[in-house]
């Protein structure tokens, strides 16, 4: 695995549109998104059944979650930038770029101060999560091709 290479080139000495991103760093990075989603919908669901508010460790994990995926979004827009993108189907891009919206809404319910926001915010963290798997799927399916 390459990872990011910097070049210099004819799109101007060292700029991004002269780092090279290997795709098995998007994978990687998919990967760790459906842990870390895991993870957040797996603890947010157990407070919201146990009837609990939003604790420390539940933001830290949300926070983590979100802090992945717009790194593994970054990446799949700087891969179509390179032109990676041509063997994919629209429904991975809209799989992947769900979640962050289920985390912009989620914002509204970050306070989650009363067990039914915790419920409410369970419920969007899990669809996203449901979301990245389908993106995920679909993504090594087209890649593997």
């Amino acid at each position: 695995m390459t990872g990011l290479l910097a070049q210099d080139g004819a799109l101007g000495d060292g700029r991004i549109d002269n780092w090279i991103v290997d795709s098995d760093v998007h994978v990687v990075i998919g990967v760790r998104v459906l842990v870390t989603m895991t993870a957040a919908a797996g603890w947010l669901v157990r407070l919201a059944v146990a009837g609990r508010v939003l604790d420390l460790p539940g933001r830290v994990v949300l926070t983590v979650a979100q802090v992945v995926l717009a790194v593994q979004v970054l990446l799949g827009i700087k891969l179509l930038d390179q032109g990676q993108g041509i063997s994919q189907l629209y429904i991975h891009y809209v799989g992947g770029m769900l979640p962050l919206g289920v985390f912009l809404a989620a914002g509204w319910w970050l306070r989650a101060d009363t067990p039914r926001r915790t419920r409410v915010l369970a419920g969007l963290v899990t669809v996203g999560w449901l979301s990245a798997i389908m993106a995920f799927t679909i993504g090594r399916q087209y890649v593997n091709r």
